[in-house]
């Protein structure tokens, strides 16, 4: 089965696929809405620039996500921009889904002329590890303690 990364603005009919992931991973615990959620992602459908999200395709189905945004985490305002929401259907896992959407949201970040990209995860610390990412340290996350990493793009 062949794999593609799409932009979310090529394919806007995947909007309710995507924002249902992202909602019921971590959307849901933090109180926000499904169309909070959706409107989020309806306004990243920028063909480039700073807020941009991805789509793996294995096939034609959708099966992970990430997006570049300007913000991510409410106490780091001073960090800008960010790699997130990063999740692979479960039934993809293991399959190099999620590395490959990263290595697409650096690429997007260089070709912006990014040096410094920042993620936060929960529990994926070692997987950004392994491509490269650097731990900065903990943070919170609305009430949840996340491990805060960046990564040199230059």
């Amino acid at each position: 089965m062949t794999a593609s990364i799409v932009s979310l603005s090529s394919r806007p009919d995947l909007i309710p696929a995507v924002a249902s992931w992202l909602w019921e991973e971590w959307g849901r615990r933090k109180g926000r809405t499904i169309e909070a959620t959706t409107a989020r992602l309806t306004d990243r459908l920028a063909v480039s620039g700073l807020e941009q999200t991805f789509v793996r395709l294995a096939g034609d189905r959708a099966v992970a996500t990430a997006s570049l945004t300007r913000a991510d985490l409410d106490s780091r305002p001073d960090l800008t921009p960010w790699l997130a929401g990063v999740f692979v259907d479960p039934a993809f896992r293991g399959l190099g889904h999620a590395a490959a959407l990263v290595r697409a949201v650096e690429d997007a970040a260089r070709a912006q002329g990014v040096g410094t990209l920042w993620l936060h995860t929960e529990h994926a610390s070692g997987l950004y590890a392994k491509l490269g990412w650097i731990a900065v340290g903990p943070e919170i996350d609305v009430r949840f303690a996340v491990t805060l990493m960046r990564r040199d793009l230059a």
